[in-house]
């Protein structure tokens, strides 16, 4: 006989404490959605306030529903610490609470505790808790950085009002935590936080919470304030000349927009998210009022306000915490020591010596940068001295830079022998790079809403300044050996400063920065006092900042005219070392994870080849022929014994000299081994190598002649999740001669057993002949920057090729979803250059029909054919929207 299933019935007092909480909830989010566009200071306060009134007033009733379970000899106190004890509630945030008991037998309240708990997670409440007598706070505080910060901002909810009165006297010894100590220790906290977030708040996703220049800065300084003067009220920081009241309401009001973001996370990811992604951002930034303009997105606005808003933070933290070092730390009789007229070391600080330096003379404003440079061993600038330059910024005119004692200041701190990089970041810090250069101010905080750029338009620069000069100095010259000989050798290297901080500078105005940047570059450096030459120069570099990394990815550099072009273009050796070296630094600038070591070659061997042309003459004809034949026999020489030369002969026969000017000797060697060492073998040959210069993973792939082979070999690859960055085919005599050259996932070359299964896997998957590879899902990150698909065709400058771009979202298994295109089309691939910009692949193939012709004017019904099967295949039926 079945048995009735026993339904629980439900506590009607959870039922009516769970819509009180969905009631209170709904209430939060329709005032936070009606309030949030007007961007009202005080909407960040109000939410906290909302949530926190509500699960008080929950509490409370909660505990008086369940206090007849106390015994009457037992007395207890409920509190909340750490954030909810400070009344900073956010939506999802944790509800941290102390059951604070006078005995420290705990079985005394476990038959209270228990219960009381239960029902607080059976309402839905996410609630973080302990269980402790006086002496076990005390005892635990000692040790415990956390739990004596979280102790510190209790607050009692209900119950025995003198237990958390002597328990809050007791924290306040300094014979728990003294003053310094404690300031030591939250500061060695927020040094390790800074540095899991790479020492900034301009990340693309950033932390609002635990990111520099985020919500914990502001705790920080709270605590430290608490501990050392007793007060969690920040404005007596302006009391005690800490803090100027335009510095604390810049704090107040800082503090309140990232409340507002954080309240907003917490709502649209119905849970905790502290982490401003980009699934959010959009949204936020229309909640908020933003709306696109004219080469400025709605969510780039939003972010520019967040970054310059981190930023403030950030350099209020700094200020005051070095008026905290200076108080807790600083030796009874100051050591000072003359810097120079203007400027004095006090306690390793470098101050002004008195009030009225600057309004004085404006011109100490970059001095003061000059007098670091000078003496390396100062740790910064005393917090007083930073507030009376960022006080005498409006001095900074048009009067200022035309100076030219200041045009010759500004010179000196970029050709100084040292601290160029650290200088010029403390101007930008302290607001006076862009005050000094009107253009670099308006790009400070400038986001680009992609997954290619990184860090915010100022930072950037700055990454790339400190890139060239680390290409420069002889410390790390093994990072990059060959760019930093070149480096090295460099004259006027603050021609290349310069160019590094102009080469973005007119991001976000819409049209071409490069074009527009030329302009500002060129008029900044005729101000500057810099011959016409050199602010040509710097003009130049600005204006063609992209052109060696847009050849070396996107155009075939085996083709000697592709690099004839390229050698025209810069001219003689200065303009393409200097060239090569902004390159270089660019690329690394732009993300930790966009260079790599196949880049690295990939424009190495363009500058290499653009030297030799330059060397040789740019009007020098060249001599195909000789060309072969001197590849041939270096390559002859490479192979040794490997090989028979009779077998070496009857495979280089099969080959056009176009296969042998597409490879280096080397490759070419490798190649008629592997093919040597198969002869008698059934095909396809299927070898695969590390790269000697350990840059790639690549595979040769020899095999009769296929129109399917391309499609099948990036299918198999994809599988493996390579990533395919360079093919190219060679098809000659009914066989076919495939090269690939692929990144591992993680970037690190594989061993021989993951080489081993690799080729085995393309062995495989050659001999099963044609499937099509399923598609994989999209990451995360990408499906918020979708890119409709572009087709563009053209022809090689001697119209023996038919050239496709192919600009689309980048996503697994692209480069096989266009090689299915391309078979379905009856299209065969020459060449393939595969290159990738965050969300964007931009990639190139050098095309023929069947017969191995280009396609002519006859043949445009069928390339729109082919333009709209690749659509059709990426994008799908509906159109992604721009």
């Amino acid at each position: 006989m079945a048995t009735k299933a026993v339904v629980p019935i439900l506590d009607p007092d959870i039922t009516r404490f769970r819509e009180r909480l969905r009631a209170g909830d709904a209430r939060l989010r329709a005032t936070h959605d009606a309030e949030l566009p007007r961007r009202r200071r005080g909407l960040g306060i109000q939410a906290l306030q909302l949530r926190t009134a509500l699960i008080d007033d929950v509490l409370r009733e909660a505990y008086a529903r369940h206090e007849s379970l106390l015994p009457n000899t037992v007395s207890v106190a409920l509190v909340a610490v750490g954030g909810y004890g400070r009344g900073e509630l956010h939506p999802a945030s944790d509800i941290d609470l102390l059951l604070l008991q006078d005995s420290p037998r705990y079985a005394n309240t476990q038959a209270f505790a228990e219960p009381f708990l239960r029902f607080l997670w059976d309402i839905g409440l996410t609630v973080g808790h302990s269980v402790r007598s006086h002496h076990d706070c005390l005892r635990v505080a000692r040790s415990d950085l956390t739990v004596m910060t979280n102790l510190m901002e209790a607050r009692l909810l209900t119950g025995d009002e003198a237990l958390l009165a002597r328990l809050a006297h007791d924290l306040a010894s300094p014979s728990l935590w003294s003053s310094a100590r404690f300031f030591d220790a939250k500061l060695a906290e927020q040094r390790s936080r800074h540095t899991r977030y790479d020492d900034t708040g301009y990340n693309l996703e950033p932390n609002v919470k635990e990111g520099p220049g985020g919500l914990r800065d502001i705790h920080t300084i709270g605590w430290i304030t608490q501990r050392h003067f007793g007060s969690a009220d920040l404005h007596d920081l302006v009391k005690v000349g800490f803090l100027d009241e335009r510095e604390y309401h810049t704090l107040i009001d800082a503090r309140n927009f990232l409340w507002q973001i954080r309240n907003g996370l917490h709502l649209l990811a119905r849970r905790r998210e502290d982490r401003l992604l980009f699934d959010h951002q959009r949204t936020l930034a229309q909640k908020m009022g933003y709306v696109d303009r004219p080469g400025r997105l709605a969510v780039e606005q939003f972010m520019k306000r967040y970054y310059r808003t981190v930023k403030q933070v950030q350099l209020l933290n700094e200020i005051l915490l070095q008026h905290f070092a200076e108080t807790l730390r600083a030796p009874r009789r100051p050591v000072i020591k003359p810097l120079s007229p203007r400027f004095r070391a006090r306690n390793g600080f470098l101050e002004a010596v008195d009030a009225h330096v600057f309004a004085e003379d404006p011109r100490a404003i970059l001095d003061l940068f000059r007098v670091l440079q000078e003496h390396p061993a100062l740790q910064g600038v005393r917090a007083a001295t930073i507030r009376l330059l960022r006080a005498h910024l409006s001095l900074i005119d048009g009067a200022f830079r035309h100076d030219p004692a200041t045009r010759s200041a500004f010179l000196a701190i970029l050709r100084a022998p040292s601290g160029v990089t650290k200088a010029l970041r403390r101007m930008n810090a302290y607001g006076v790079l862009g005050a000094y250069i009107p253009a670099f101010g308006k790009i400070v905080g400038q986001m680009q809403h992609d997954l290619f750029h990184v860090y915010t338009v100022d930072e950037h620069s700055l990454f790339v300044l400190r890139n060239v000069r680390r290409l420069m100095q002889p410390e790390y010259h093994a990072e990059l050996p060959g760019v930093s000989e070149i480096g090295h050798a460099l004259a006027k290297p603050e021609r290349l400063y310069l160019a590094a901080l102009f080469h973005d500078i007119a991001k976000g105005r819409g049209g071409d920065h490069s074009r527009l940047g030329e302009s500002e570059a060129r008029g900044f450096c005729q101000r500057l006092g810099l011959s016409e030459y050199d602010s040509e120069f710097v003009a130049w570099l600005v204006r063609h900042h992209l052109v060696m990394s847009w050849t070396a990815q996107h155009t075939d550099i085996s083709d000697p005219g592709i690099i004839a072009d390229f050698a025209r273009l810069v001219g003689d050796r200065e303009h393409l070392d200097n060239l090569y070296v902004l390159t270089v630094a660019d690329i690394r600038g732009t993300s930790p994870s966009v260079w790599n070591d196949w880049k690295g070659q990939l424009l190495a061997g363009l500058y290499r080849d653009a030297t030799r042309v330059l060397r040789r003459g740019i009007g020098e004809a060249i001599a195909i022929d000789a060309r072969v034949a001197d590849v041939r026999r270096e390559t002859l020489e490479r192979i040794g014994d490997c090989a028979p030369r009779e077998a070496i002969e009857q495979h280089w026969a099969r080959m056009d000299a176009d296969y042998f000017l597409r490879h280096d000797a080397w490759a070419l060697a490798w190649h008629a081994c592997a093919i040597a060492r198969h002869r008698s073998a059934t095909l396809p040959v299927i070898e695969a190598r590390v790269r000697p210069d350990h840059a790639a993973v690549e595979f040769l792939v020899f095999s009769p002649l296929s129109d399917e082979l391309f499609a099948i070999v990036t299918g198999s690859l994809e599988r493996l999740n390579l990533s395919i960055v360079d093919a190219r085919i060679h098809m000659a005599s009914g066989y076919a001669l495939d090269c690939f050259v692929a990144l591992t996932a993680d970037g690190k070359p594989p061993n021989a057993r993951e080489l081993s299964h690799m080729t085995k896997q393309v062995r495989t998957d050659l001999t099963a002949g044609f499937r099509e590879t399923p598609v994989r899902p999209l990451p995360r990150a990408l499906k918020n920057f979708p890119i409709a698909t572009e087709v563009h065709f053209s022809s090689t400058a001697n119209g023996q090729l038919t050239v496709m771009e192919v600009i689309a979202q980048d996503r697994p298994g692209l480069l096989h979803q266009l090689a299915l295109a391309l078979l379905a089309g009856r299209t065969r691939i020459v060449t393939a250059k595969v290159a990738t910009f965050g969300e964007r692949a931009e990639d190139v193939f050098f095309l023929t029909d069947e017969r191995g012709k280009p396609f002519g004017r006859g043949a445009s019904q069928r390339l729109t054919e082919l333009a709209d099967a690749i659509r059709a295949r990426l994008d799908g039926a509906a159109p992604i929207p721009r």
